[in-house]
């Protein structure tokens, strides 16, 4: 991936200001792009913007494929003439500085319903542009509404806890029970094509004044999934369609005893053997709605870690080779060079390493990760080659002033002592290290250029709730924080 030296900002589009408990595609958007400009960046990164299922995080959809509607603008839907603004009136008070997700869903999914049914009664919404969004994404959309209509039908209840012709997809059942449901079908439908045409005028947007998108790809998707509820055969299931293993990380820097994430493993023989068609049309999707997509987890394509199904730890696993080099090249063959980060944090091999640098793709580097060993660790700003991106750090951290307080002193010191800096201004004085690094690409979340402390975190993982929730609000972005933060990029020719 041949990029110019550039910087930008990892923000969740959940995490934008604005009305009605989350962030969203319309007005805030756009101002945070103007935001980014004014800054001198070129580069926004979000995180997975699929339809989220229990626990809210974003690395566990319903669909690959499908976009959240909770991100979807309702002002916008007013513009559009499917809403009046008498209908978006609530008593409803939200939280400008955490998304309580059940009281957004509830309600962005009562005004969508609203939207909807003003869609159905005015025949000149049927338009072109809705039926030819239908038509281009028959091969996931008819599958991932009727997936989201059975499971609303059955109280929400994952797929493998479904009668059994359900469960097995019985072709006779799916179509009765498509023929019966055809308004709730029809609705999630309705939902991505408005969810889609916010997401692609706002990429235009960002496009045209110089922000490049870098979405984000996980390895694995969500065992309740329309996914693996469609396609079993790439999955590694036993006969009743149960997994046989799932996939974890072994015992890390998160974690003592590993990360059971519980997603099932892929069938890498039968993914093959279908000539990888699965992951081909998986990154062809994404590329249509990111500039740049960053993988996930990237090792899990040299090797994985798999879990026995049932273990209550990560702890027991085993190490599976995967046919990564495979499949890049057939991906690569077929689609073209590939504007790819490769996340390969966590325990990185010389083969995981091989395979990142056989596809020139750049790797990642975290600066909370870089002050435990000697002089020569890898993720110490003077050790890096260009092809990085850095971060000071990532949803899964803490922000950098809240790590730097979890810190025992004599790490506390070497950290002062690195920046040059004290107390007061290190995290600035990191971020300037991260501008001036040789790195190709430099990131910051939002929460370290607002200088926030763990009130700001993102996630933490191994822990199933109270994620994904911190939002900004418009007060804290100051012309100051703008304009050092673009003269910071200007210095450093980034």
């Amino acid at each position: 991936m041949n990029l110019s030296r550039s910087s930008g900002i990892l923000l969740h589009p959940s995490s934008l200001p604005g009305k009605f408990g989350i962030g969203s595609l319309g007005a805030q958007a756009v101002n945070f792009v103007d935001l980014l400009k004014k800054a001198g960046q070129k580069l926004w990164q979000v995180l997975p913007m699929g339809h989220t299922g229990y626990g809210d995080s974003p690395y566990q959809c319903f669909s690959i494929y499908a976009g959240n509607p909770i991100l979807i603008d309702l002002d916008l839907l007013v513009e559009d003439g499917l809403l009046t603004r008498n209908q978006l009136l609530t008593d409803e008070k939200f939280d400008d500085q955490r998304v309580d997700y059940g009281r957004v869903i509830n309600f962005k999914r009562d005004i969508l319903n609203k939207a909807f049914n003003n869609f159905l009664e005015n025949p000149e919404n049927n338009t072109h542009e809705y039926n030819e969004f239908l038509n281009r994404n028959a091969h996931w959309l008819d599958i991932y509404a009727i997936f989201m209509s059975i499971k609303e039908n059955f109280g929400g209840r994952p797929w493998w806890e479904w009668p059994h012709e359900f469960r097995f997809r019985d072709p006779e059942t799916i179509q009765r029970f498509q023929k019966q449901s055809g308004r709730e079908v029809d609705f999630f439908r309705f939902c991505q094509f408005i969810f889609y045409k916010q997401w692609l005028n706002l990429k235009q947007f960002a496009n045209q004044n110089g922000i490049s998108i870098i979405g984000d790809i996980p390895l694995y998707v969500a065992h309740d999934s329309a996914d693996v509820w469609s396609n079993h055969q790439v999955f590694q299931f036993d006969e009743n369609r149960n997994p046989k293993a799932v996939a974890g990380v072994p015992p890390d820097y998160f974690s003592a005893t590993g990360q059971l994430w519980g997603n099932p493993l892929y069938d890498w023989d039968v993914m093959e053997k279908e000539g990888f068609g699965w992951w081909i049309n998986r990154v062809k999707a994404t590329l249509e709605l990111y500039d740049i997509v960053r993988i996930d987890h990237f090792r899990g394509f040299e090797a994985y870690w798999a879990v026995p199904f049932g273990e209550k730890t990560a702890i027991n696993g085993k190490w599976i080779k995967a046919p990564g080099q495979e499949l890049f090249e057939l991906i690569k063959n077929t689609l073209g060079d590939l504007p790819i980060i490769a996340e390969d944090l966590g325990i990185i091999t010389p083969e995981v390493e091989k395979l990142r640098d056989e596809f020139e793709f750049p790797g990642m580097k975290i600066f909370q990760f870089a002050f435990h060993s000697d002089e020569k660790d890898q993720y110490l700003p003077h050790n890096y080659s260009q092809n990085f991106v850095v971060y000071t750090g990532t949803h899964d951290n803490d922000t950098l002033r809240g790590w730097y307080r979890s810190l025992d002193n004599h790490i506390k010191t070497k950290v002062l002592a690195y920046a040059d800096s004290n107390e007061n201004d290190f995290v600035r004085k990191m971020i300037k290290m991260a501008w001036g690094s040789v790195a190709k690409m430099a990131l910051i979340p939002m929460q370290d250029l607002l200088e926030l402390g763990s009130e700001g975190r993102m996630n933490t993982p191994g822990t199933p709730a109270g994620n994904w929730q911190w939002r900004f609000t418009e007060n804290q972005i100051t012309p100051e924080k703008i304009q050092w933060l673009s003269h910071l990029t200007k210095f450093y020719n980034r």
